[in-house]
């Protein structure tokens, strides 16, 4: 198993995408997330507190109520391009796993403080070396400057383009519900 942490999480033209990285490995795992799993992971990356739990929070303040930690998670396998991810919880002194997708995985074992692991077999199959010039494209540059469409995210950023495919796919209810969770982060970044 390979220890490693999120290096970078950026939109693409194909997607939203989260780079996991050892300290020691030159490769790097790419993993295409979902919009609101993105949102979750660049939420706790940039330490922004809502003001009521999202449902990575509740899920990790369920597992803390029953005294279950997360001792770690793992992207344990790649099938038909499929990623999958297991969370080991431990209760009692006992670890069972849990299958998960690696993008909640990801955002829970965030909240948690857990390593994040990837087998050895995985990072063969996806994990691939990047360039200097390969990893500032995806984001590091300032807003605006980001070639082949990467953007780092943040999450107002990523929200708003939730809300964007909301209104888009004339999903009002959830769009009212995307518009008040932009208001909250910019009124808890106002209080900072």
């Amino acid at each position: 198993m390979i220890c490693v942490k999120v290096e970078q999480l950026f939109f693409s033209n194909m997607g939203f995408v989260v780079l996991l990285k050892g300290p020691s490995d030159k490769r790097t795992l790419p993993i295409f997330v979902g919009a609101a799993e993105a949102q979750a992971i660049a939420l706790q990356i940039n330490n922004v507190k809502m003001s009521r739990p999202l449902t990575h929070d509740l899920f990790k303040n369920t597992l803390d109520f029953l005294e279950c930690r997360v001792k770690r998670i793992e992207v344990c396998d790649l099938r038909e391009g499929t990623f999958y991810a297991k969370l080991i919880l431990e209760r009692d002194g006992m670890e069972m796993g849990i299958d998960s997708r690696p993008s909640d995985a990801i955002a829970i074992a965030l909240r948690a403080s857990a390593p994040i692991y990837v087998t050895q077999t995985v990072m063969e199959q996806a994990g691939r070396i990047f360039t200097e010039k390969e990893l500032q494209m995806t984001g590091s540059e300032k807003e605006g400057d980001h070639p082949k469409g990467k953007k780092q995210l943040n999450p107002i950023d990523t929200l708003k383009q939730e809300l964007e495919k909301a209104v888009n796919e004339e999903r009002f209810e959830d769009a009212a519900m995307i518009r008040d969770r932009i208001k909250d982060i910019e009124h808890t970044h106002s209080a900072n």
